[in-house]
């Protein structure tokens, strides 16, 4: 079980690292809203994770990959979704810096939804996250283990492991809160994560 648990978070801290559409969406929204937004947002994408822990350990997302139509469903509305707030952040460039300047923010859809529920959906409408989960947690239990309990205790990890990375997203944006503020800066993370947000959302899509 030592050495099980050993490679599992070894392996879990270089997936955790990789970037992807959560840690975009983390970061679009402490540039947008500051530290506070950002510490929801990752609740809700910690939240989401949980739930696909959960659903990989109770073998929900065995079915959703047996599934091929439910799979392809759920894909297709990640990747709208995933595409819709890149749109949002794209747009968001037509603010003039006069209104940056001001503080001036335009409510979009994806700002009335709120943080938290961006980070949840951004996980739960990500079906390549079930898939992922009953085929990565259920490799690292030991023979003779149980399987549901040890896929929960392998799957907690990976969750803290995400919970601390995104808590040096978090503190990382307050050393160079200054720097966010500035129009200029913001309007380029802005296209930035946009652009890849939307690519993201392409792939989700177009990928088997």
């Amino acid at each position: 079980m030592v050495v099980a648990l050993i490679s599992f978070t070894l392996t879990a801290i270089v997936l955790v690292l990789l970037p992807g559409p959560d840690t975009l969406v983390v970061v679009r929204s402490l540039v947008r809203g500051g530290r506070a937004a950002g510490t929801r947002t990752a609740a809700g994408v910690l939240c989401g994770l949980m739930v696909w822990v959960v659903a990989a350990a109770l073998g929900l997302s065995a079915l959703l990959q047996a599934s091929r139509i439910g799979y392809d469903l759920l894909k297709i509305v990640g990747a709208g979704y995933l595409i819709w707030i890149g749109v949002q952040s794209l747009r968001a460039l037509r603010r003039t810096s006069a209104e940056e300047s001001a503080g001036y923010r335009t409510a979009s859809p994806l700002d009335r939804l709120g943080n938290f529920g961006a980070g949840l959906l951004t996980d739960i409408l990500n079906p390549k996250i079930g898939v992922l989960f009953v085929s990565f947690l259920p490799g690292f239990v030991p023979d003779g283990s149980p399987i549901v309990w040890t896929t929960l205790g392998f799957g907690a990890i990976y969750v803290l492991l995400t919970a601390l990375y995104c808590a040096g997203l978090v503190a990382a944006s307050g050393a160079i809160e200054n720097w966010l503020r500035a129009p200029a800066i913001r309007r380029r993370l802005d296209a930035l994560t946009g652009v890849v947000l939307v690519g993201f959302g392409v792939r989700l899509a177009t990928e088997s």
